[in-house]
């Protein structure tokens, strides 16, 4: 059975797949920000978000030996040595106080000219930057009581005009 096998495929095999998003992740820690199509850029977040939560661990770590097999899980799948040791040795500083969420990605309005490809940025999000504030969504019970709340003023306004 196929259960919990999707990945994004990117219309690629399953080696160039994993040679795209390697390059995709050295670029991105070496330079910060880069610029790709969407469907890219939604398939590298949780590839590079897994690299980070390794090099936090390892700095975490006070044996050696743990963060030396991290840094090695981590050169395993980003596969550039100079990626890695930037990442492990200065880059994971910037993440230490989240939690998560350290990609972000903007569609950009225009796309690709060749193919018509959404095209977007995938960055890194900034140690103190707060992001955007979330809109609390109401459960269902929550629904029934704002519904008789806003029934209760309802009837009082014809009340209160007569």
């Amino acid at each position: 059975m196929r259960h919990q096998k999707h990945r994004h495929s990117l219309g690629v095999t399953i080696e160039h797949r994993a040679a795209m998003l390697s390059n995709m992740a050295a670029s991105l820690i070496k330079h910060d920000r880069i610029e790709t199509t969407l469907a890219k850029a939604k398939a590298l977040r949780p590839f590079i978000e897994k690299v980070i939560t390794k090099a936090k661990q390892a700095a975490a770590k006070t044996e050696k030996k743990d963060s030396v097999h991290l840094r090695r899980l981590a050169l395993k799948v980003v596969r550039d040595e100079d990626a890695v040791t930037l990442l492990f040795n200065e880059k994971y500083k910037e993440f230490v106080n989240r939690t998560g969420g350290y990609t972000r990605i903007y569609k950009l309005a225009l796309p690709r000219i060749s193919d018509a490809a959404e095209m977007a940025f995938i960055e890194f999000v900034k140690a103190d930057d707060p992001g955007y504030k979330k809109t609390k969504k109401s459960a269902k019970g929550k629904k029934a009581s704002v519904k008789t709340t806003e029934a209760a003023p309802a009837a009082e306004a014809p009340a209160a005009q007569a």
